[in-house]
């Protein structure tokens, strides 16, 4: 087994190796490399652990741009308000005002970095709108490759600052010493090079910037690697999560089919942006007349009208008509979109494009304060593994590079200021066998949690659709068996009913077990707050509650493992809207479902 003390561990080899560092930044996207290039700068051993290679992450997939007041006539203001409206109510207005207000300064030095974002003729920011903006501000590059463009940057910036990376690393679990303070991690390197195998990286701070979990669901728009795999170490390392059930379905991604599976192709927002329409089959503009922005209304909302209007017509999908762009702007703006369009037989040019909801991105995540710290001492989170209150319960469009950026520096700074001050030492981890085992889960399950997650807990869902799928992850591995939801101001434990558990034989320890034991740690914690909360906010879409209750759920769920290793779920007070981690959830814990995955 591994080494996390205090708690809980996957199954796992002892490590072989070990390097040390002041600070160790396990993920490679635009927040992990953001926070790595400024460790370093500030004088600190970095050491960047990344799943693929330095440049696979999910930034790289990032269509539309990065969100920023950047234009003429545009403030920290407005772009502040734009935010809190997508957020419905559940953003921490001191978190998204920290965002917008940092954030074109941080584009500036992303620049500076060697970004290079695409210009008008006399040389500004090419700037466009997407959903939920009501200016400009969507800065891009490549026309619709910015990703890729912004990984190349900040990938050539840590390979010329010779910040030292494991590449082809999973993290496994969080190292603590004796007092339960970070003491660095474990991962295991897939492949030959100067470290294979299981092994550590032994450092007083861990910033977790893994990315999402949207391979917890059969059909998204995320790379393979994005298996939740911050959002379970955090929640074995005894930090907690929240705002995990809400999931923003991207409205426009290319229809593959019925039954296709695994990361789809997105047609960007910055498409409608430009000034795309929505049409149903008959050529009807179905989004007029359902917000004030039409095609361009929060995430949420669109996702919503498509498929209500799929159910009307009984259609699998809806169409993207952009033919009025003609070929030059579709080749020169989103050349990246136009070819992956040609590729599955299909012509923007000369035909609509069949578009339909796919898990995109997770609102919620590891819960943060404004440090990007969590409960745990010497933990970061930033991007999207984070919580940080700025996405609320739906995150506007292309806010996502910004907050890795903003937060990313924040860490960084705060890292450096514990390391100057002396309070970040070096401790050496609790001995081996400190960590209850979680047993594995057979990589076999890893499709069929995605089917259940998607049948059950996809864009519409309700209380029989959720506990169904409640049930059949239980069934995937052993563990008590989760309680019938309950209200938050009703949260008592003679209100759970436990059943017996289904006997499973634990997986052997590897990559596929590993991701697919994290992926039903992931599935289970969306689920239990997903049937908690009874209401329909922002991308969180019940059908047997389709008002928001800002009365009784204008509050964040908030979830961790027990001393038990049973999940626990409980919710903030209405009136604060806590943020800090620590912060005290109100009513009591309910002892929900879970064994420790």
């Amino acid at each position: 087994m591994n080494t996390a003390s205090g708690g809980l561990g996957l199954a796992a080899p002892a490590p072989g190796w070990s390097i040390g560092a002041d600070v160790v930044v396990v993920g490679s996207g635009v927040a992990g490399l953001t926070a790595a290039l400024r460790c370093t700068a500030a004088g600190l051993r970095t050491v960047v652990v990344t799943k693929a290679r330095l440049d696979d992450g999910s930034t790289r997939w990032a269509q539309g741009g990065i969100a920023a007041a950047l234009g003429e006539g545009d403030t920290p203001g407005q772009h502040l308000d734009d935010t809190l409206v997508a957020g419905a109510g559940l953003c921490d207005e001191e978190a998204v005002r920290a965002l917008v207000t940092e954030g074109a300064p941080a584009v500036r030095r992303l620049i500076e970095a060697g970004a290079e974002f695409d210009r008008t003729a006399d040389g500004a920011l090419q700037l466009t709108r997407e959903g939920g903006h009501h200016r400009r501000r969507i800065a891009h590059a490549g026309g619709d490759a910015t990703g890729v463009e912004v990984a190349r940057a900040l990938g050539a910036a840590v390979r010329e600052a010779a910040v030292r990376t494991v590449e082809n690393a999973l993290v496994l679990d969080l190292l603590k010493d004796a007092a339960g303070r970070t003491a660095g991690v474990t991962l295991h390197v897939m492949g030959e090079g100067l470290h294979d195998g299981v092994g550590a990286v032994l450092a007083p701070a861990v910033v977790l910037a893994t990315g999402g979990m949207g391979q917890v669901f059969a059909a998204t728009t995320n790379p393979a690697v994005s298996t939740g795999d911050g959002v379970a170490l955090a929640l074995r390392a005894g930090a907690e999560v929240s705002d995990i059930e809400f999931v923003q379905f991207h409205p426009t991604v290319l229809f593959l089919g019925a039954g296709a599976e695994g990361r789809q192709p997105l047609v960007s927002e910055a498409v409608r942006g430009e000034g795309a329409h929505l049409v149903d089959a008959a050529g009807v503009r179905f989004m007029l007349g359902q917000h004030e922005l039409a095609e361009l209304a929060p995430r949420d909302i669109v996702a919503k009208a498509i498929m209500r209007r799929m159910r009307e017509r009984g259609a699998e999908h809806m169409y993207l008509d952009a033919r009025h762009f003609g070929r030059a702007m579709w080749e020169t703006r989103f050349p990246t979109i136009l070819a992956a369009c040609r590729a599955h037989g299909i012509d923007p040019v000369s035909e609509p494009v069949p578009v339909a909801p796919a898990a995109h991105y997770a609102s919620g995540g590891v819960r943060t304060d404004l440090r990007g710290r969590t409960g745990v001492p010497g933990l970061y989170a930033c991007g999207e593994v984070a919580c940080t209150g700025v996405h609320g319960a739906n995150r506007l469009a292309s806010n996502s590079l910004l907050e890795g950026l903003v937060f990313a520096e924040r860490i960084a700074d705060d890292v450096a200021a514990a390391h100057r001050a002396g309070a970040a030492p070096a401790h050496a981890p609790q001995g081996e066998g400190s960590a209850a085992v979680v047993p594995l889960v057979d990589p076999a399950a890893r499709v069929r949690i995605q089917r259940i997650m998607s049948a059950g807990a996809g864009v519409l869902r309700s209380a029989e659709g959720l506990r169904g799928a409640a049930e059949a992850l239980d069934a995937v591995q052993p563990g008590p068996v989760r309680p019938d939801p309950v209200r938050p101001d009703a949260v008592r434990p003679d209100l759970v009913r436990p059943d017996a558990a289904r006997p499973a034989k634990a997986a052997e320890p590897g990559v596929e077990a590993w991701e697919t034991t994290n992926l039903l740690a992931v599935a289970r914690a969306l689920v239990a707050a997903a049937r908690l909360r009874e209401e329909t906010r922002g991308c969180h879409w019940r059908e047997d509650f389709p008002d928001r209750d800002d009365d009784r759920w204008r509050r964040h769920l908030v979830l961790g493992l027990g001393p038990d290793a049973s999940l626990t779920v409980a919710a903030t007070d209405t009136e604060a809207l806590d943020r800090g981690p620590g912060s005290t959830p109100r009513p009591e814990q309910d002892r929900s479902q879970g064994a420790a995955t």
